[in-house]
């Protein structure tokens, strides 16, 4: 369990996609943004616009199971709930996430798409070794509150035992 909140505003997440954005500038050209949904939506929104493409796609990807109690506590397997169909090897995509905590989630987008550049705003030491490119990393045991998360929920998931969404 995470030792420590690491609250990040709506302001933060945007400074920190564009600043993400500007290190990817020099690494395209991209043909494509792919955001790893739901996490990467945001991010993925922003990068596009800072870097001018306008095809953006979905991966979308479940990797926590809830409880009864809406806590996202139980670890199962990942599932694909939409692929990319039509994209090959993943040559000149872009896929964004918000966050590589344990690398799990990037190792199966890099399977699925091997030649794709994988970029995440925010990164834990596990999951560095995964992506291409991240911006800003936060030690192993933090929680990164996300704007779109409550901290009173992610506070009673802990209270019965359960884990924040990361």
């Amino acid at each position: 369990m995470a030792d420590h909140n690491f609250p990040v505003s709506w302001t933060d997440l945007h400074r920190d996609a564009r600043a993400l954005a500007w290190r990817l500038a020099e690494l395209g050209p991209f043909r494509k943004v792919v955001a790893v949904a739901r996490g990467g939506l945001a991010p993925a929104a922003i990068i596009a616009r800072e870097l001018d493409l306008r095809h953006v796609d979905t991966l979308c990807i479940v990797s926590y199971e809830e409880t009864e109690q809406g806590a996202a506590d139980v670890r199962g397997d990942l599932k694909v709930l939409k692929g990319l169909a039509e994209d090959g090897d993943g040559e000149g995509l872009l896929v964004i996430d918000d966050l590589v905590d344990t690398g799990e989630t990037a190792r199966a987008v890099r399977a699925m798409l091997p030649k794709a550049h994988i970029a995440t705003v925010y990164a834990k030491p596990a999951g560095i070794p995964v992506v291409d490119t991240y911006v800003t990393l936060v030690s192993q045991d933090t929680w990164i509150v996300f704007p779109w998360d409550d901290e009173e929920t992610i506070a009673r998931q802990r209270a019965n035992g359960g884990r924040p969404r990361q």
